[in-house]
């Protein structure tokens, strides 16, 4: 029987609370400036919450995967494969939704759930594959300077730029400007067809679910963690954090490229925040104020799908003369009381605990519904 690390359920769920509120403000004209992704290069408090989900992707398939039985192989190749098809399915679908109002000759092909799907993809394949941890590092550093190299060398005069990157060039040799993300400005403010989560940087998301797999094997060696651990954890954070701001002079932080020193820099961080986490749950056992984000932990991708779908069904479906549910309430309510930006973020906070009543329900029926 596997055992439970808390302080692991209880990064997974502050990571779901965390992308349902930076992803539902009451305006987008008023959001803090940690709740907003850097403008390109750099890393905010939101460019670190996906990453985090990725980590944690990893941390729970060394949980999973620990023991793997070379006569199984083939079987857990299937299992792997049809969950990482089905997430991206599901991503696509909620891309798609709810359908009438987009044609799917228009529907973007990636996004976030289709990132983690084909991260956890290959690095679980590649897990199965290797089952040693020296190679699987090995994979790592040929996966994260293989990205640096394809960004460097076929990209433009600039390759870390926002028109003139591989990572963009890729997407659109395979795909219609249609099917790809065009939330991105130019210098002249016009849209230019980028998806920060492209098919390249795919490389360095599977590198991210690795790492996050051989840290939990040196943090688990000896079962649940302790002090031993968290200095580990302590001094590789540091190291990456140390590496990763060296390594930016050369080749940028840059959560759209998903770049080999933004997977260093938001590795190191989370590996301090874990630290903090086994401290504070597991040594310390300070648990109840861990309550929220245990039940987001414990069905994490539901959360999440759910979110996206109420908050779409508010601004497409149920609308006033064309003006959102979402956008009326906090107009009426939220920002006459609190004003524009705090008033956006209790918005946001408002309607993560409302999709957390849902994931508190499963928790206490003890239901977890699996993607």
């Amino acid at each position: 029987m596997k055992s439970r690390v808390l302080s692991i359920d209880i990064l997974r769920g502050l990571t779901i609370f965390l992308m349902i509120v930076v992803n539902t403000p009451g305006s987008w004209n008023f959001v803090y400036p940690p709740l907003r992704h850097a403008a390109w290069h750099g890393c905010t408090l939101t460019d670190l919450v996906f990453p985090s989900f990725l980590f944690v992707v990893g941390l729970s398939m060394f949980i999973s995967l620990r023991k793997i039985d070379p006569n199984k192989s083939g079987e857990l190749y299937k299992k792997i494969i049809w969950r990482g098809a089905l997430i991206f399915l599901i991503g696509l679908l909620l891309n798609w939704f709810p359908f009438y109002h987009k044609h799917i000759s228009d529907l973007r092909i990636f996004g976030v759930l289709q990132r983690i799907a084909l991260s956890f993809l290959g690095a679980g394949v590649l897990v199965v594959a290797l089952r040693k941890i020296p190679s699987i590092i090995i994979a790592i550093v040929v996966l994260i300077m293989g990205h640096w190299g394809l960004l460097y060398f076929l990209g433009l005069d600039d390759p870390y730029a926002l028109t003139t990157n591989f990572n963009k060039a890729l997407d659109l040799m395979i795909m219609d400007p249609d099917h790809i993300y065009q939330g991105f400005k130019d210098g002249v403010g016009e849209s230019v067809a980028f998806d920060p989560e492209g098919l390249l940087g795919t490389m360095t998301g599977i590198a991210h679910v690795l790492l996050g797999y051989v840290i939990c094997s040196k943090v688990l060696e000896n079962g649940q963690p302790g002090i031993k651990e968290i200095k580990f954890l302590a001094m590789l954070g540091v190291a990456f954090i140390l590496v990763s701001r060296i390594w930016d002079f050369g080749l940028p932080i840059n959560k759209p490229l998903w770049t080999g020193s933004y997977v260093l820099y938001t590795i190191g961080v989370l590996s301090l925040v874990w630290a903090l986490l086994i401290w504070i749950l597991d040594v310390k056992k300070w648990t109840g104020w861990a309550y929220v984000f245990r039940a987001f932990g414990s069905n994490p991708l539901i959360s999440y799908i759910l979110s996206g779908v109420v908050i779409k069904l508010c601004y497409t479906v149920f609308t006033i003369d064309g003006v959102g549910l979402n956008a009326l309430i906090y107009a009426d309510f939220f920002q006459p009381i609190f004003g524009d930006t705090l008033g956006s973020f209790i918005y946001a906070l408002s309607y993560t605990m409302l999709i957390w009543l849902f994931a508190w329900w499963l928790y206490r029926k003890n239901k977890v519904i699996k993607i």
